[in-house]
Protein backbone atom coordinates (compact mmCIF):
# COMPACT_ATOMS: atom_id res chain seq x y z
CA UNK A 1 0.00 0.00 0.00
CA UNK A 2 1.31 3.39 -1.21
CA UNK A 3 1.00 6.60 0.88
CA UNK A 4 -1.52 8.78 -0.71
CA UNK A 5 -0.67 12.34 -1.84
CA UNK A 6 -2.59 14.72 0.27
CA UNK A 7 -3.30 18.59 -0.76
CA UNK A 8 -4.69 21.60 0.81
CA UNK A 9 -4.96 25.46 -0.64
CA UNK A 10 -0.67 25.96 0.33
CA UNK A 11 0.87 22.78 0.56
CA UNK A 12 1.28 19.29 -0.16
CA UNK A 13 1.11 16.44 1.84
CA UNK A 14 3.45 13.84 0.38
CA UNK A 15 5.42 10.91 0.38
CA UNK A 16 9.44 11.46 1.53
CA UNK A 17 11.74 11.33 -1.23
CA UNK A 18 15.49 11.12 -0.96
CA UNK A 19 16.15 14.62 -1.28
CA UNK A 20 14.14 15.79 1.88
CA UNK A 21 16.71 13.85 4.04
CA UNK A 22 19.11 16.76 4.95
CA UNK A 23 16.21 18.95 5.49
CA UNK A 24 14.53 16.57 7.87
CA UNK A 25 17.73 15.56 9.68
CA UNK A 26 17.95 19.48 10.53
CA UNK A 27 14.57 19.35 11.65
CA UNK A 28 14.76 16.60 14.16
CA UNK A 29 18.14 18.03 14.92
CA UNK A 30 17.37 21.33 15.63
CA UNK A 31 17.42 21.46 20.12
CA UNK A 32 14.49 24.64 20.17
CA UNK A 33 12.06 22.47 17.09
CA UNK A 34 12.72 18.60 19.24
CA UNK A 35 12.44 20.76 23.35
CA UNK A 36 9.29 18.69 24.24
CA UNK A 37 10.91 15.24 22.78
CA UNK A 38 13.77 13.80 25.14
CA UNK A 39 16.50 14.05 22.63
CA UNK A 40 17.14 15.83 19.22
CA UNK A 41 17.64 13.03 16.84
CA UNK A 42 20.88 12.17 15.00
CA UNK A 43 21.29 11.98 10.61
CA UNK A 44 21.21 8.17 11.36
CA UNK A 45 18.02 8.34 13.65
CA UNK A 46 16.26 10.92 11.59
CA UNK A 47 17.04 8.43 8.82
CA UNK A 48 15.72 5.66 10.47
CA UNK A 49 12.45 7.47 11.23
CA UNK A 50 11.88 7.88 7.50
CA UNK A 51 12.39 3.66 7.01
CA UNK A 52 10.05 3.85 10.01
CA UNK A 53 7.45 6.49 8.59
CA UNK A 54 7.70 4.49 5.48
CA UNK A 55 6.80 1.11 6.79
CA UNK A 56 4.02 2.40 9.07
CA UNK A 57 2.24 3.95 5.35
CA UNK A 58 3.07 0.42 3.73
CA UNK A 59 0.79 -0.86 6.50
CA UNK A 60 -1.54 1.34 7.51
CA UNK A 61 -2.09 3.84 3.97
CA UNK A 62 -1.50 6.89 6.20
CA UNK A 63 1.04 8.10 8.44
CA UNK A 64 3.25 11.55 8.74
CA UNK A 65 3.71 12.95 5.20
CA UNK A 66 6.36 15.26 4.23
CA UNK A 67 5.45 18.88 3.84
CA UNK A 68 6.15 20.46 0.87
CA UNK A 69 4.83 24.36 0.36
CA UNK A 70 3.12 24.75 -2.85
CA UNK A 71 4.32 28.13 -3.33
CA UNK A 72 7.87 27.03 -4.14
CA UNK A 73 8.43 23.37 -3.15
CA UNK A 74 10.02 23.88 -0.09
CA UNK A 75 10.51 21.00 2.31
CA UNK A 76 9.11 22.23 5.64
CA UNK A 77 8.26 19.70 8.16
CA UNK A 78 6.24 16.78 8.40
CA UNK A 79 2.88 16.12 9.32
CA UNK A 80 0.14 13.48 9.76
CA UNK A 81 -1.61 10.15 11.04
CA UNK A 82 -0.17 7.27 13.01
CA UNK A 83 -0.79 4.18 15.32
CA UNK A 84 1.12 4.83 18.30
CA UNK A 85 3.65 1.98 18.97
CA UNK A 86 3.15 2.01 22.71
CA UNK A 87 -0.12 0.84 24.78
CA UNK A 88 -2.00 3.21 27.33
CA UNK A 89 -5.53 3.82 28.25
CA UNK A 90 -6.42 5.14 24.92
CA UNK A 91 -4.97 2.69 22.66
CA UNK A 92 -5.49 1.24 20.23
CA UNK A 93 -6.07 4.74 18.66
CA UNK A 94 -5.03 6.84 15.82
CA UNK A 95 -2.73 9.78 16.49
CA UNK A 96 -2.39 13.01 14.96
CA UNK A 97 0.97 15.16 14.73
CA UNK A 98 3.27 18.04 12.89
CA UNK A 99 6.53 18.57 13.12
CA UNK A 100 7.51 22.20 11.13
CA UNK A 101 11.09 23.86 10.82
CA UNK A 102 11.36 26.93 12.81
CA UNK A 103 11.44 29.03 10.29
CA UNK A 104 7.95 28.56 9.16
CA UNK A 105 6.61 28.11 12.61
CA UNK A 106 3.28 31.18 13.27
CA UNK A 107 1.99 30.72 9.52
CA UNK A 108 -0.40 28.29 9.95
CA UNK A 109 0.76 25.44 7.97
CA UNK A 110 0.52 23.14 10.82
CA UNK A 111 -3.11 23.80 11.18
CA UNK A 112 -3.44 23.62 7.46
CA UNK A 113 -1.51 20.25 7.31
CA UNK A 114 -3.84 18.74 10.48
CA UNK A 115 -6.92 19.73 8.61
CA UNK A 116 -6.00 18.34 5.50
CA UNK A 117 -4.75 14.83 7.73
CA UNK A 118 -8.34 15.16 9.55
CA UNK A 119 -10.24 15.21 6.35
CA UNK A 120 -8.41 12.29 5.36
CA UNK A 121 -8.97 10.18 8.38
CA UNK A 122 -12.85 10.94 8.81
CA UNK A 123 -12.99 10.88 5.18
CA UNK A 124 -11.54 7.97 2.82
CA UNK A 125 -10.16 6.10 6.14
CA UNK A 126 -13.88 6.49 8.00
CA UNK A 127 -12.03 6.95 11.25
CA UNK A 128 -14.20 7.61 14.05
CA UNK A 129 -11.79 9.29 15.89
CA UNK A 130 -8.17 10.46 16.26
CA UNK A 131 -6.50 11.81 19.76
CA UNK A 132 -3.24 13.86 19.94
CA UNK A 133 -1.22 14.40 22.42
CA UNK A 134 1.84 16.88 24.14
CA UNK A 135 3.76 17.33 27.28
CA UNK A 136 1.68 20.32 29.05
CA UNK A 137 4.60 22.85 28.43
CA UNK A 138 3.44 22.78 24.46
CA UNK A 139 1.13 25.81 24.25
CA UNK A 140 2.00 25.89 20.76
CA UNK A 141 0.82 22.62 19.52
CA UNK A 142 -2.16 22.55 21.91
CA UNK A 143 -3.12 25.86 20.14
CA UNK A 144 -3.67 23.99 17.10
CA UNK A 145 -5.06 20.91 18.91
CA UNK A 146 -7.97 23.63 20.00
CA UNK A 147 -7.99 25.64 16.99
CA UNK A 148 -8.71 22.12 15.13
CA UNK A 149 -11.54 21.48 17.59
CA UNK A 150 -10.25 19.32 19.80
CA UNK A 151 -10.62 18.45 23.21
CA UNK A 152 -9.09 17.98 26.05
CA UNK A 153 -10.42 15.69 29.48
CA UNK A 154 -7.63 16.30 32.41
CA UNK A 155 -8.75 12.42 33.08
CA UNK A 156 -7.29 11.24 30.12
CA UNK A 157 -3.80 12.75 30.87
CA UNK A 158 -1.06 10.16 31.39
CA UNK A 159 2.27 9.35 31.70
CA UNK A 160 4.31 8.35 28.24
CA UNK A 161 5.66 5.01 28.64
CA UNK A 162 8.31 5.40 25.88
CA UNK A 163 9.73 8.19 28.39
CA UNK A 164 11.89 7.55 31.53
CA UNK A 165 10.17 7.20 34.76
CA UNK A 166 10.63 10.62 36.53
CA UNK A 167 11.70 12.18 33.50
CA UNK A 168 10.07 15.91 33.20
CA UNK A 169 8.52 14.78 29.54
CA UNK A 170 6.78 12.21 30.81
CA UNK A 171 3.60 13.73 31.92
CA UNK A 172 1.08 14.11 28.56
CA UNK A 173 -2.18 15.57 28.00
CA UNK A 174 -4.27 14.37 25.50
CA UNK A 175 -6.95 15.63 23.33
CA UNK A 176 -9.60 14.16 20.85
CA UNK A 177 -12.05 14.73 18.31
CA UNK A 178 -14.30 12.76 17.04
CA UNK A 179 -15.91 11.81 13.75
CA UNK A 180 -19.42 13.79 14.35
CA UNK A 181 -17.36 16.84 15.17
CA UNK A 182 -15.72 17.48 12.18
CA UNK A 183 -16.73 19.67 9.76
CA UNK A 184 -15.64 17.32 6.19
CA UNK A 185 -13.90 19.30 3.49
CA UNK A 186 -12.30 22.19 5.77
CA UNK A 187 -9.01 21.60 3.89
CA UNK A 188 -9.94 21.66 0.19
CA UNK A 189 -7.81 19.79 -2.01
Amino acid sequence: MTLPTLASDRLILRAYRTEDRPAFAALNADPEGMRYFPAPLTRAESDALIERIHDHGARHGFGFWALERRADGAFIGMAGLAVPRFTAPFTPCVEIGWRLARAFWGHGYATEAAQASLDFAFGPLALDQVVAFTVPANQRSQAVMARLGMRRDPADDFEHPEVADGHPLRPHVLYRIDRADWPAGSAAA
